[in-house]
């Protein structure tokens, strides 16, 4: 990418946070441009979706959840260690602007923030089912959808809501509650 075009996708980048940050995930495009100096046209050549966009403003924060179910993937308690980054994930998602609603609307594709998720929450759930903690029935992405919907609920309500919902709804995924 020549660098007037990184520049710009910066630029842009940029303003949608703010903007996503201020008026959720449906912030005008049009102002989203404006704001970064850019046309609009320049806008739908780095990003032909909305939905491409939202995903680039919130990689770098999906990466840190990610990072997050790394460091808890070495803890004692597999399903404790799986618990405490699905509400700390669904905390996260009840108060960022619009990150549900994009999780949401695209299907998972290998760089989305959707399958990042998935993938790294994927060794947490596979290590707390060979513990027995978790059913093995039980799919990452059915918990990822699950974390998004208990956000759009609790959308808002508080992070400490979030949690406590999530907590409730795990209680369901052990195999003792069958």
């Amino acid at each position: 990418m020549r660098a007037d075009a990184q520049r710009n996708r910066a630029l842009i980048v940029a303003a949608a946070s703010e903007a996503v940050a201020r008026d959720g995930a449906y912030a005008s495009l049009e102002e989203i441009a404006r704001a970064a100096g850019v046309g609009s046209a320049t806008l739908h050549r780095h990003f032909p979706s909305r939905w491409a966009l939202l995903e680039a403003v919130f990689h770098d924060r999906v990466e840190a959840l990610c990072d997050r179910a790394a460091q808890l993937a070495a803890g004692p308690d597999a399903g404790q260690a799986l618990t405490t980054w699905l509400c700390e994930l669904a905390a996260y998602n009840a108060t960022t602007r619009g990150l549900v609603a994009s999780l949401l609307q695209e299907p998972p594709e290998d760089e989305s923030c959707c399958a990042m998720l998935v993938a790294a929450g994927e060794p947490l759930r596979r290590r707390a089912v060979d513990e027995g903690a978790v059913r093995p029935d039980v799919a990452m992405a059915d918990l990822v959808t699950l974390v998004n919907a208990i956000a759009l609920a609790t959308e808002s309500a508080s992070a400490t809501e979030a949690q406590r919902l999530m907590r409730l709804a795990l209680e369901g995924i052990s195999p003792t509650r069958r």
